[in-house]
């Protein structure tokens, strides 16, 4: 594996409020996906977020998970 992997993962779901972070339903939360690079999970949101433009609550997220898994990480 190489050490140049920096887990990342997409998801998303329709938001209580335009401005918020909060779903509104969890059970109805979509993982996407998850990317060895921040490029790859870019690439994966932009794809995703663009075919649900038209919901203004509908939003996506690119988690950085290697800094959750080791929080010393850059």
């Amino acid at each position: 594996m190489s050490d140049n992997q920096l887990l990342h993962i997409v998801l998303g779901g329709e938001l209580d409020a335009v401005d918020g972070h909060q779903f509104r339903d969890l059970a109805k939360v979509e993982f996407v996906g998850a990317y060895p690079s921040y490029a790859e999970a870019h690439k994966a949101w932009k794809a995703r977020a663009q075919q649900t433009v038209d919901n203004a609550l509908m939003r996506f997220f690119i988690i950085h998970a290697h800094k959750l898994l080791d929080p010393h990480e850059n």
